[in-house]
């Protein structure tokens, strides 16, 4: 069987887009994470899956919600977002960054290229992962392009 390492440094040369997947705690307060795994399930209904480590500061806040927010990073400015909420354990991950409610309460970042907001529909135990399904029940799109990530490092797509 691949080893961890080898296992990374294989699946890191398959580019993919970047997502901060917003919810919220029992208070209210917000949560998120940044994650790459994440993919359109069902046209009908609209279904889209993120995989979400078990051991993740937002794995049970997005679980107890029963909903969350896939944010698609922009190339402008999604960077900084991507690396803020990648960081474990960081309770001002939201600090002086805009967002608004959504119709869930799950946060919709104003930097966002594109969002969905979801209800929990499935949560799949994988691995270290869970495999968490949502329909799709709110979403919008702007202009734009988005970040990358490829091989460890942020990029850009021309199209």
């Amino acid at each position: 069987m691949i080893d961890t390492h080898e296992f990374r440094r294989v699946m890191g040369h398959f580019p993919s887009g970047v997502t901060v997947v917003t919810s919220c705690r029992p208070g209210g307060e917000p949560c998120g994470l940044t994650l790459n795994a994440f993919c359109s399930v069902s046209l009908e209904p609209p279904l889209v899956l993120v995989c979400v480590e078990t051991l993740a500061d937002s794995h049970d806040c997005i679980l107890e919600h029963g909903a969350f927010t896939v944010n698609v990073l922009a190339e402008e400015g999604g960077e900084t977002l991507s690396r803020r909420f990648s960081e474990p354990g960081m309770d001002e991950k939201f600090e002086g960054v805009a967002y608004t409610a959504g119709v869930t309460g799950a946060p919709v970042l104003d930097q966002a290229l594109a969002w969905m907001e979801c209800r929990v529909t499935n949560a799949i135990p994988a691995g270290d992962h869970t495999i968490i399904v949502g329909e799709v029940i709110e979403g919008d799109a702007r202009k734009g392009h988005p970040l990358v990530y490829y091989r460890g490092g942020y990029g850009r797509f021309d199209p």
